[in-house]
């Protein structure tokens, strides 16, 4: 077992955050990365940043291969509120988000009409103060003459397919405070609804009075709510102090589908500390268990300058930018290397589940697992690269969008092929540092009954190229001692025969059907007597063992690459048990 030397390291780095650049301090231990924001993000100008500026997306936290300054999911990834159902994530947690934290009983006048001050519960709003295109809509509705508050207005809300409204609520009468819209997750039925607004109070839900609801109460109406849905609210003014400027930095996406939703009782993000005072500081601790790091994956560094952090779930991707190439490729190393280090881990709890949850006496064993980088076909012959999980059993090779923490995430792997009939064609390090422009690359190639399926992937590492490369070659193997046997029938001299190959006897042959039991036996021979063997890649498997029938003519009413493959497996075993391979 590997002995691993973690790093720990701290610096300022560039996070790309809405298409622009903001300084965080960034801070690494054994099983964590913690980004804190220094100051207020500018543009590059100098100028504050423009929160009311719909057209900025956010960068990070949108999906892979997304562009810069767009949202990266769509709403059925993104925050999932007030909905009559929980949607399925891949994630672990729901990470809920801010919406009504500890409810102080300060005295204070209760009502959506009353002109007093509410108090302040110590509740985050996240991204909800008026004006911000990730809540309120001032321009959308005018104010009341007076300047406090509005008239009382009609809302109809559809619901999606998903996400349900898309708000966050606070405050209830055991707050003394109305129920408060505190925010409005972008894209989701309320914000595409143009006409609601953070600050608002919702004074009824389809006929059904809340002026005096509590809480809870007002998540319930909501839940029930139905398809569509008719909201009474009324903007207050007075309210906007509660609603702070946005924590961008803490309000990353981040491990999980549900990394940003809040939840009904607005408890608080499971990746985010709260938000309370006004010295607490914008912060984003993000666990590296099962991240992905690279470079130059889905966004060009010409400069040799960014990283790229991808979340376990698959869904979202940091961006952050160093100095120089010598900084990133340390900082680089340092991730890299606590990733590795927490892989134990993540073999352990996997096995864990697969051994619970299973009621079979044999259940797959989990024995290498991690991210890579697979090329993909786009339109007019060009290729790119998507990140996919590997993972190595004693028998399959299985590919996933995410990491499988689920026994359900496992039954589902984008593709699964058997080691037995995988072999490893070809591999090319690069010399140097992993920002090199000369990818790291293997090749599998799987036999398959219609032909050979071939998948090429993008390492970051050198450790990562031998690492894998050694697990697929002893995987084969190992399987191959596992295995022991394949048989096949087929069709030889228009007799309906059995060919067997074991992996200790070579070959047979048997007449079928098998009477007696176990057949009577045409032909066995050993491996060492095998001088020729082809196939015509569509049904026919020839082999030749100098015997007096000459070159046997295998009809396997399918293709024959897997069996072929199959021997070579057993052939590559053997001479590597005999020290004739390394």
């Amino acid at each position: 077992m590997a002995v691993w030397t973690r790093a720990d390291r701290s610096g300022q780095l560039d996070l790309l955050l809405r298409d622009r650049w903001i300084r965080v301090a960034a801070e690494l231990t054994r099983e964590t990365l913690t980004l804190t924001a220094e100051a207020e993000a500018t543009a590059p100008g100098g100028n504050h940043w423009d929160y009311s500026n719909p057209a900025a997306g956010l960068r990070n936290g949108m999906s892979n291969g997304s562009d810069p300054g767009t949202p990266g999911r769509a709403p059925s990834s993104g925050p999932e509120l007030l909905q009559t159902q929980n949607q399925a994530g891949r994630g672990r947690s729901g990470s809920p988000g801010r919406g009504g934290g500890s409810r102080s009983q300060t005295d204070g006048n209760y009502g959506p009409n009353s002109p007093g001050k509410y108090p302040n519960n110590c509740t985050n709003s996240d991204f909800g103060s008026p004006g911000s295109s990730f809540g309120s809509r001032l321009g959308d509705v005018p104010a009341s003459p007076d300047g406090s508050s509005e008239a009382v207005r009609k809302v109809r809300v559809v619901k999606q397919e998903s996400g349900g409204l898309g708000i966050s609520i606070k405050g209830g009468r055991e707050n003394r405070m109305p129920i408060l819209i505190s925010k409005i997750f972008p894209g989701l039925a309320a914000d595409q609804s143009r006409a609601l607004r953070v600050g608002d109070a919702i004074l009824s839900v389809n006929g059904s009075d809340l002026r005096e609801a509590t809480h809870d109460l007002a998540v319930q109406a909501l839940k029930k709510a139905g398809k569509e849905v008719t909201l009474e609210v009324k903007y207050i003014r007075e309210v906007s102090p509660l609603f702070k400027k946005p924590s961008l930095v803490a309000d990353l996406p981040w491990d999980g589908a549900r990394a940003q939703s809040p939840s009904y009782s607005g408890s608080e993000d499971s990746g985010s500390p709260k938000h309370c005072g006004a010295s607490s500081k914008d912060r984003k601790v993000m666990s590296l268990k099962m991240c992905f790091i690279s470079r130059n994956l889905t966004m060009p560094d010409l400069e040799n300058r960014l990283l790229e952090l991808h979340s376990p779930d698959g869904q979202h991707t940091v961006v952050l930018r160093c100095k120089d190439g010598a900084t990133a490729n340390s900082w680089f190393t340092a991730v890299h290397t606590n990733i590795a280090a927490l892989l134990p881990h993540t073999l352990a709890h996997i096995n864990a589940y697969l051994g619970a949850s299973s009621s079979a006496p044999t259940h797959p064993h989990l024995q290498h697992i991690g991210w890579l980088a697979e090329q993909v076909q786009l339109e007019g012959g060009r290729q790119q690269y998507k990140p996919v999980v590997m993972a190595l059993t004693e028998k399959d090779i299985l590919l996933f969008e995410s990491v499988p923490w689920s026994r359900e995430c496992w039954s589902v792997p984008l593709l699964t092929h058997p080691l037995l009939a995988t072999r490893l064609v070809h591999s090319r390090g690069a010399r140097g540092s992993p920002a090199q422009s000369v990818d790291m690359l293997f090749v599998t190639r799987t036999g398959t009954g219609r032909g050979i399926e071939s998948h090429i992937f993008r390492v970051e590492t050198q450790w990562d190229l031998s690492t894998w490369t050694r697990a697929l070659v002893q995987g084969a193997h190992a399987a191959a001692e596992l295995i022991k046997e394949v048989s096949i029938g087929c069709t030889l001299n228009r007799q309906d025969v059995r060919l067997t190959l074991h992996y200790e006897r070579g070959f047979t042959v048997t007449r079928e059907p098998a009477d007696p039991p176990g057949g009577a036996v045409l032909y066995r021979y050993p491996y060492e007597k095998l001088r020729m063997s082809a196939d015509d890649g569509i049904r026919n498997l020839y082999l030749d063992f100098g015997g007096p029938e000459g070159e046997m003519v295998f009809d396997l009413h399918s293709g024959p690459k897997p069996v072929v493959f199959v021997l070579h497996s057993f052939l590559s075993a053997k001479l590597t048990r005999m020290g004739l391979l390394t």
